[in-house]
């Protein structure tokens, strides 16, 4: 009885705390798939979830940073979206590749064909950006997050080191340093490179699976031969009862 009840208050504590500390994790951010190094390319993916229990987010919209522009960026198609790309003029052009630049992406807009991110779900939107820079440690990237009840919430206040979150805060990308080889990729290493991983994850994945399969013949075997010992044990144990 004692231990029944340890249990359910253990779980109804840790349910409390899940409860206490989801609203910190529910906002919009964005993570790298993989290194976000100084200098490079990343595909980084911003994460929306849906924070309300009667409405349905249908409208996402990401401005990009202008103390950093970002001369490549290309959004990834997600099913039941369409994007929208806003270029704008650059006070002073960017060199890339050998060539000057004088327009980057200023803004990139996800709008619902559908329903969009119903209440308990959450969506990511993937894009290829860079070259990023090599002179700052992260980027931010502020957003709107719109319902279909006509609600925006405003994802603009930028975190400070050594101070709590804020209640809004926008997107923050951490910047890794660069490699020792100096090889900063591009868009078409960024595909290579997720191609790479998913082939890698599926050998590991089929590996493990041998070893499991491996390993089950293994105990398979032995639990025969066990079996087989316990009944040549059981008839001698017979024989010998009905010898004496």
């Amino acid at each position: 009885m004692k231990a029944s009840r340890i249990a359910a208050a253990c779980a109804a504590a840790g349910l409390t705390v899940l409860t206490l500390s989801a609203p910190a994790f529910a906002h919009v951010s964005v993570q790298p798939e993989g290194p976000a190094e100084k200098g490079g390319y990343a595909v980084v993916d911003f994460k929306v979830p849906n924070e309300r229990d009667n409405a349905s987010t249908t409208k996402l919209e990401v401005t990009f940073p202008t103390d950093h522009p970002l001369a490549s960026v290309m959004p990834e198609p997600v099913p039941g979206w369409k994007v929208e790309v806003t270029t704008s003029k650059l006070d002073k052009p960017l060199e890339m590749h050998g060539e000057k630049i004088s327009e980057a992406v200023s803004k990139v807009t996800w709008t619902a064909d559908g329903d969009g991110i119903k209440p308990g779900f959450f969506q990511k939107f993937p894009v290829s950006v860079g070259q990023l820079p090599e002179d700052a440690d992260q980027l931010v990237f502020k957003a709107l997050q719109t319902y279909d009840n006509k609600e925006v919430v405003r994802w603009i206040e930028v975190p400070q080191e050594g101070q709590e979150e804020p209640d809004n805060p926008a997107p923050v990308l951490r910047l890794s340093a660069a490699s020792e080889d100096g090889h900063h990729g591009s868009p078409a290493d960024d595909a290579e490179s997720a191609e790479k991983a998913s082939t890698d994850t599926a050998a590991a994945d089929t590996g493990s699976s041998d070893d499991t399969d491996t390993t089950a013949r293994v105990l398979g075997v032995v639990g025969i031969v066990v079996g087989a010992a316990g009944v040549a044990y059981g008839v001698l144990a017979g024989r010998r009862r009905g010898t004496a």
